[in-house]
């Protein structure tokens, strides 16, 4: 069943057509929200360390930064999969698919629980072990496996808050997100402060008013999506597991967790790298890491609008819109890359200044900015093309791609061109080399996976890979 698109038609004030009319600027308006979003994750993640660090000590500190590599490599794969369901809901939206696009939202909001109650026991039952093979010290053990055990009880409703993300982004809402994270953000930094000032405790504080925060954006998303009259709408009765859905949204999604959780374990080898220069080189790392964080966020809305703006046009077979969405995304990446990552290094000995006074700490993050931020435009303009490839319902070949220009190439590196000149410069030129030998092998897949998927098109491309 399919339901026409008449200008307005289906649509409240929050949605973009992304399949009618002029793109650049309809692109632009999901992305800055989208940005903010981001920004605000950043900021409000700022505040757990800084109030972990400022309130209850150096090692309430440690615990909460020692976890986020290992949280991050434990839910990456789970996260993938929202964006399964973020390809689908915009294609079956884009084709006017009311029946698909039920069974696809109804099995995503389904999938999200259960894919969180599978976490909370897996980071519970492994939390300790985990850490103790990272070589986590022993003062600091127990305050991490606390609050990584506090943690992941949330994560049921962490999931439901990235899938339910996941179908507004879909069909062009990127502000309710955008105000929903907002609320939790600030009830998140208000309840850190009792929890650890006035209660006095500490990581535990810290994780708890982080699971609250949680709880309260999957409560508006999920609030959104019933209370919504449109063809995405909730019915909580209809939650069920379409297979077919589900099968999808895992060819999509798993190769995309993958290849984030694959990422981590290239990252977790250049920070052993960094470590080898002694604690100055990594406080510099570090600082310079959290403001290249900022910049990535800015250019990632425009990976996302790729995924959301292709798939749509996708479903609705408007072909000739896609290479467009692609050319203007990444046009505008490279200019938000460049005027960012540049602009960041310009400024970074004031920016870094926040982070550390030390000229040393100073200098080695200018290094890093200089090799990571100023080029940064080129890591966009291969995350847009792999956006691109995934909107098509391909995922297994940007996987590959990616998996192997970035790690792969960079681990190379790291045992090959690095001990020739074991210097900081020489460790982070790894970085644009690989961004630059990555993005040209995915123009050139780009090229065939979309050739391929407009010949398949009259059987909707089900299984691309």
């Amino acid at each position: 069943m399919k339901f026409p698109f008449r200008p307005g038609a289906h649509r409240n004030s929050f949605e973009i057509d992304m399949t009618n009319g002029p793109l650049v600027g309809k692109i632009i308006r999901f992305a800055i929200p989208l940005a903010l979003s981001g920004i605000l994750q950043l900021l409000f993640n700022a505040a757990d360390i800084i109030v972990a660090g400022r309130f209850a000590g150096s090692q309430a500190l440690a615990a909460v930064g020692s976890t986020s590599a290992l949280i991050n490599l434990i839910v990456n794969l789970f996260i993938g999969l929202s964006i399964g369901v973020n390809v689908l809901v915009a294609r079956y939206y884009g084709a006017g698919n009311r029946k698909d696009l039920h069974e696809t939202v109804h099995t995503a909001v389904l999938i999200s629980i259960i894919s969180g109650v599978v976490l909370v026991f897996i980071g519970i039952l492994l939390a300790r072990t985990l850490l103790e093979l990272m070589a986590t010290p022993e003062d600091v053990i127990d305050q991490s496996v606390l609050y990584m055990c506090i943690y992941f009880v949330g994560m049921p409703v962490m999931m439901l808050y990235n899938f339910g993300a996941a179908i507004l982004r879909a069909v062009g809402d990127t502000q309710r997100p955008l105000y929903f994270l907002l609320i939790a953000g600030v009830v998140n930094v208000i309840l850190n402060l009792f929890f650890v000032i006035v209660l006095h405790m500490g990581v535990a504080g810290v994780a708890t008013a982080t699971v609250i925060s949680q709880c309260i954006s999957a409560g508006l998303v999920l609030l959104c999506l019933v209370r919504s009259d449109t063809i995405y709408k909730v019915e909580l009765k209809q939650l069920k597991i379409h297979k077919d859905k589900l099968l999808q949204m895992t060819k999509i999604g798993i190769p995309a967790g993958i290849q984030g959780a694959t990422f981590s374990v290239s990252n977790v080898l250049i920070q052993s790298s960094i470590n080898s220069f002694g604690s100055i080189a990594m406080a510099g790392s570090t600082a310079a890491s959290n403001i290249e964080g900022f910049v990535w966020t800015a250019m990632d809305a425009f990976t996302q609008s790729t995924l959301s703006f292709t798939g749509q046009n996708f479903g609705a077979k408007k072909f000739h819109r896609i290479t467009k969405v692609v050319w203007y995304n990444l046009a505008l990446v490279t200019l938000v890359g460049l005027v960012l990552g540049i602009g960041a290094y310009l400024t970074g000995p004031w920016l870094l200044q926040i982070y550390s006074t030390d000229p040393e700490v100073i200098s080695y993050g200018l290094e890093r900015m200089l090799l990571v931020c100023a080029p940064y435009a080129i890591c966009g303009i291969m995350n847009v093309m792999v956006g691109a490839m995934r909107g098509l319902g391909s995922s297994l070949t940007p996987m590959m791609a990616s998996v192997f220009g970035v790690c792969v190439l960079r681990v190379v590196w790291i045992y090959t061109v690095f001990p020739l000149d074991r210097t900081f410069f020489m460790l982070f030129l790894s970085y644009p080399v690989t961004w630059l030998v990555t993005g040209l092998i995915e123009v050139v897949c780009f090229y065939f996976i979309r050739k391929r998927a407009i010949a398949r098109a009259g059987g909707m491309a089900a299984d691309m890979d």
